[in-house]
């Protein structure tokens, strides 16, 4: 469904409700979504720019970044996210992510909607692990699922990989503050229909000896794991992307979702070039093996998973919501938000 042009330069504002209501509870849909959009990205049906990182020097950790993107298909979608990541916001006792989205039109290029975009990333970011759970890992006989980091990142990765893993009843939880560990374990509790029992775990490696199946999702600017004891049957998704030592990447089997976007900014794929020299230690992209060209694992050795996060995949939840708040009349309409043309 294409949108149409907003008439007199109206635009379509949608706010945290609005984005709330369009995706609660459609696990199953988003994940189809991202994976469309996997799929159209390996068939070159995107454009895709390199993100852009705004810092603000004195050695802080908060960032905005800006991630442009296009996806041609049947339902043209064209636009841009700009998300921020302050740490420090949650001693505040405000989230650490903030982000809006911008559709444009792709006949006229004019914006025709704003979006609250954190609860879009955060989705499309737990959507894009569930499924590369599903894709690469044995999830229907998988009970366990280990977290490293308790953040709101893992919690909707609990949500997504329970839509994919029908006997997952163990969370491992660990996180460098055990209170926010035992906070998530109720939210847990509170939040997520299935009945889970959630086990605090003392260090990463607690976590690797009870779950195959192991989410990193941190705050992490450096790795910070340097040794392991797993094995051939572990999956990771190293969602965070800075966790792992260049020594355990090149010991493992790896996949990503575009290679030239997660070799850089200092991810541990980044790191990993660096030292080695090549980037021949990662074997292809999680489309390459949705698509039958490559298989789940290879080598006998340990899967990690780093996706870069796309701004594709923003797009293509972002649309799902756009075509909810059109069938519900949902949002509010800003009136000649732009200025009429003079000639």
């Amino acid at each position: 469904m294409r949108e149409p042009d907003p008439p007199s330069g109206d635009l379509v504002v949608l706010g945290a409700a609005d984005v709330n209501a369009a995706l609660e509870g459609r696990e199953r849909a988003v994940i189809d979504a991202v994976r469309d959009a996997y799929l159209r990205h390996r068939d070159g049906r995107t454009d895709l720019p390199h993100s852009v990182f705004l810092r603000f020097g004195d050695g802080r950790p908060d960032r905005i970044i800006a991630l442009p993107a296009r996806i041609d298909d049947d339902d043209p979608v064209a636009g841009i996210k700009w998300i921020s990541s302050f740490p420090g916001n949650v001693r505040r006792g405000m989230a650490r992510a903030s982000a809006l989205l911008v559709l444009n039109s792709t006949d006229t290029g004019r914006p025709t909607a704003i979006m609250e975009s954190s609860i879009v990333s955060a989705q499309r970011t737990a959507a894009s692990a569930a499924l590369a759970a599903r894709e690469l890992h044995a999830t229907p006989d998988d009970t366990a699922l280990g977290l490293i980091g308790c953040g709101l990142i893992n919690f909707e990765i609990v949500r997504f990989v329970c839509s994919v893993a029908p006997r997952l009843d163990t969370l491992l939880l660990y996180d460098l503050d055990a209170d926010r560990a035992r906070t998530f374990a109720a939210r847990v509790a509170r939040e997520i229909a299935r009945p889970l029992t959630c086990r605090l775990a003392a260090g990463v490696q607690d976590v690797f000896a009870g779950a195959r199946l192991v989410s990193f999702a941190t705050i992490a600017s450096t790795p910070h794991v340097h040794d392991l004891a797993w094995s051939p049957a572990h999956t990771v998704l190293h969602v965070s992307l800075r966790d792992l030592a260049p020594r355990l990447i090149l010991d493992a089997d790896n996949l990503t979702d575009d290679i030239d976007h997660a070799l850089r900014a200092s991810t541990s794929l980044h790191l990993t070039e660096q030292a080695a020299g090549n980037r021949s230690f990662v074997r292809g992209t999680l489309a390459d093996v949705m698509a039958g060209a490559a298989p789940p694992r290879s080598g006998g050795r340990p899967v990690v998973f780093s996706p870069f996060g796309l701004g594709v995949l923003d797009l293509a939840v972002a649309r799902l919501v756009l075509a909810h708040a059109q069938a519900n009349g949902s949002g509010v309409r800003v009136p000649s938000f732009l200025p009429a043309f003079t000639g």
